[in-house]
């Protein structure tokens, strides 16, 4: 078993030249598939959406390196003013507003889930289900604290409390998610070890 290699380790060119345009694709493109997945959103003023589940499953198919600079992508990309967060929302505003904890906690969950899934922890259901809830734990943490400050700096209301608005209703989903994703990697590295390409690493 080969440790730091996630899966789009096993398609990188070795030519430097390639590898670094293939490395900018994939943040490009991770940066891309968040956004899109951001669109999918109901609720307020913290909306469910399945942009939770497409960071965590891009930190874990890239890695940390490659997964924190997608993130960062993605964020700078709403800081230009592109529509790129939930409910189409853009600019400094988002980061200021009940989301903007939650967008931080994107960073830190995807150099989580994306160092564990290079030390192998993507290719069995319960290590993958657990790098999940420890991403997932990581986004709570940042998204609840800010959420707390808002409350308590602005005296707003939300209307049941933090714990109400920002945990509580997203529990279900992402327990969906995070079977879907320790069902969905792993099962991948089993087709990976029988369809592998020649000359790509060993997969045990």
């Amino acid at each position: 078993m080969i440790a730091g290699l996630t899966v789009a380790d096993l398609a990188r060119p070795a030519e430097r030249r390639l590898s670094r345009f293939y490395d900018a694709a994939l943040i490009v493109g991770g940066s891309i598939a968040i956004a899109l997945s951001a669109q999918v959103a109901i609720l307020h003023p913290v909306p469910i959406t399945g942009q939770t589940f497409a960071v965590l499953m891009v930190a874990a198919l890239l890695g940390s390196r490659r997964g924190v600079l997608c993130i960062l992508a993605y964020l700078a990309e709403g800081l230009l003013g592109l529509p790129v967060f939930a409910q189409g929302k853009a600019g400094l505003a988002a980061f200021l507003g009940p989301t903007g904890g939650y967008l931080v906690g994107f960073t830190v969950a995807a150099w989580i889930v994306g160092a564990l899934s290079e030390r192998t922890w993507d290719r069995r259901v319960l290590s993958m289900a657990g790098a999940m809830v420890v991403g997932n734990l990581a986004i709570y943490a940042c998204g609840l604290v800010w959420l707390f400050c808002l409350v308590h700096v602005f005296a707003k209301s939300l209307g049941g409390g933090v714990l109400a608005v920002g945990l509580y209703p997203f529990l279900a989903g992402d327990v969906l998610k995070i079977v879907l994703a320790a069902t969905l990697l792993p099962s991948g590295w089993k087709i990976l070890r029988h369809f592998r390409l020649d000359g790509a690493p060993n997969i045990r």
